[in-house]
């Protein structure tokens, strides 16, 4: 395909919103419905709570204080599931034991972006399936080392990362750019770096939005793209 009608999407999720997970497979459906534009992506890093130690918490814990009854959070679940369902994902939300700090999860998808567009999606599909589908604590080394391993990262340069600091600023500077610009909820999807739609919007909203962008970019007008 032409270079004019390749378009790139900076997707803005945390591997611990489910909303994100349900963003990515609609995301998956758009770009295969829009197949006559090129679209390349790349995950950003965002945080739902900074504060949550690297050792994470009792997720029950954690959801009862954020949300105060079990039945309130049966509610919130009971909302999700179904829209899952449709996306083919298996919420298994009972199985998660550990509200993680996602900050070394975002870590890994920042380099396997350095291994390839392919392996960073991998990742990121990966990491979703393993919080919401198999209840695997994200913010555990050798769970992320593992999935590193599984998506054809090198897992011995992952587990010789991981304990040191490496890439720590890099990624809270790149969400600290994401709340300047404006994004305090996700997912986000950013269209050639400008053009912003949030939430998990519907298969056809994203297919119609790559669309649009695309042909603007083509014509060399992107800034007249409502």
């Amino acid at each position: 395909m032409s270079q004019a009608n390749a378009i790139t999407i900076d997707v803005v999720s945390d591997v611990v919103c489910p909303w994100c997970f349900i963003g990515q497979r609609r995301l998956d459906k758009a770009v295969a419905a829009a197949g006559e534009v090129d679209v390349h992506i790349r995950w950003r890093p965002f945080q739902l709570d900074p504060t949550i130690p690297p050792e994470g918490k009792d997720r029950r814990e954690y959801m009862l204080a954020k949300f105060g009854s079990d039945e309130h959070i049966r509610q919130i679940h009971a909302r999700i599931e179904p829209l899952g369902e449709a996306e083919g994902i298996s919420f298994a939300f009972g199985a998660i034991k550990v509200a993680p700090n996602t900050l070394d999860a975002h870590r890994v998808i920042r380099w396997a972006g350095a291994a390839g567009e392919d392996v960073q999606n991998r990742l990121v599909r990966r990491l979703f399936q393993l919080n919401f589908e198999e209840g695997a604590n994200i913010g555990d080394h050798a769970v992320l080392v593992e999935a590193a391993r599984e998506t054809g990262m090198d897992a011995s340069v992952v587990e010789t990362l991981l304990p040191t600091d490496a890439d720590v600023e890099a990624v809270r500077t790149e969400i600290a750019t994401a709340s300047r610009m404006g994004i305090s909820g996700v997912p986000c999807f950013l269209l050639e770096g400008k053009y912003a739609v949030m939430g998990a919007q519907d298969v056809d909203t994203l297919a119609d939005a790559i669309r649009q962008v695309a042909a603007a970019k083509a014509r060399g007008e992107l800034e007249k793209v409502d």
